[in-house]
């Protein structure tokens, strides 16, 4: 028996079926950034208590004994300072990632309280922030911006399902909602933002600002 000639695949009735495109995950590593802040703002404040310390014990203060005493302890209290990240560093360093993907979103903290919530349980997803402010004697001076992710339930049964989020539950100011301290890193914004337009644009609730929260220098 003879065959003819085959057809070739693209003509076949049944073409294959191409899967959809998912994006990539959109990942946020915040344990890495929260040990770079550390380590810089620890050697910061370290540089400055040992100056401090450094005048105090050479006799480079002025105003006699009771002013290098008390730049002596000044200088004590940021060495103090600049030691905390390495006291801390075990719970500073430990790795957390915050993760949006076609799931819906979840915080990856294998040595603290990890979580993941799907988009479907989700009736809402905003940031907050808030700005640091020192007040100086006749003018304010802008430090620092803290960030936070607020999540909404879609439903009454959602606590109960995530007892695991309830250290996050009307935290701070949120009501209704949990709310998850990012610290003062205003570059998260536009990628929280740019995550939530892929994923779930419905959902997202915009940026609110809830004000200043002023400090004495």
């Amino acid at each position: 028996m003879t065959h003819g000639p085959q057809q070739p695949f693209r003509n076949s009735p049944h073409p294959p079926q191409q899967q959809p495109f998912t994006p990539p995950p959109v990942v946020i590593d915040v344990g890495a950034d929260a040990k770079v802040r550390a380590l810089a703002g620890g050697s910061v404040a370290g540089v400055i208590g040992l100056i401090a310390i450094g005048s105090a014990l050479t006799g480079q203060t002025t105003g006699g004994g009771g002013t290098a005493v008390a730049v002596g302890l000044v200088g004590l209290v940021f060495l103090g300072i600049g030691l905390l990240p390495v006291v801390a560093w075990k719970k500073v360093g430990r790795p957390r990632r915050l993760v949006f993907d076609s799931f819906g979103v979840r915080w990856d903290d294998p040595q603290g309280r990890p979580w993941a919530v799907a988009w479907a349980e989700l009736s809402g997803v905003g940031i907050s922030r808030t700005r640091q402010r020192r007040v100086k004697p006749a003018d304010y001076l802008m430090r620092k911006t803290m960030v936070r992710l607020d999540l909404f339930p879609a439903d009454q049964g959602f606590r109960s399902r995530h007892q695991e989020m309830e250290h996050l539950w009307e935290f701070h100011t949120v009501k209704n909602g949990y709310r998850l301290p990012l610290g003062s890193s205003p570059k998260y914004i536009p990628v929280i933002e740019g995550a939530m337009r892929q994923y779930r644009p419905g959902a997202y609730l915009g940026i609110k600002d809830e004000g200043f929260v002023v400090g004495l220098v």
